[in-house]
């Protein structure tokens, strides 16, 4: 059995629930799902889908740095949208973040409610 070690990182949002921010095992670096809590205030931030969306990919890199990982090392993220409508502003933030040609695999799906009335939540999973 592979050794896990438990990331937890106050340049992110402290977790809400019984849940890690990340843990890492087999190579890999598995983030917990952010929203997009300033991890200051513990408030989610104002300005619709694309201000989530810098915010929570600002949670991740600050999770994934801790874990001695970065952006470029992601291999997998998932989107939980809210309202598919605002795909293509989430879209260009996230383009900003992850450059082709080697932007990680990704799924996007619409969600019915987010915690803390969120509208847009990532996770993903990293190389070590």
């Amino acid at each position: 059995m592979s050794a896990r070690r438990i990331i937890a990182t106050d340049g992110a949002p402290a977790a809400i629930g019984p849940y890690s921010q990340a843990v890492v095992a087999g190579g890999l670096v598995h983030c917990s799902g952010q929203i997009a809590l300033d991890p200051a205030s513990g408030q989610l931030v104002e300005g619709g889908v694309s201000a989530e969306t810098e915010r929570v990919l600002e949670n991740l890199r600050a999770v994934l740095e801790a874990a001695g990982s970065s952006l470029e090392r992601v291999v997998k993220c998932t989107v939980y949208l809210v309202d598919m409508g605002e795909f293509a502003a989430m879209n260009e933030v996230y383009a900003r973040h992850f450059h082709e040609p080697s932007a990680p695999a990704r799924a996007t799906v619409a969600v019915a409610a987010l915690p803390r009335g969120a509208r847009v939540e990532i996770d993903c999973m990293a190389l070590a």
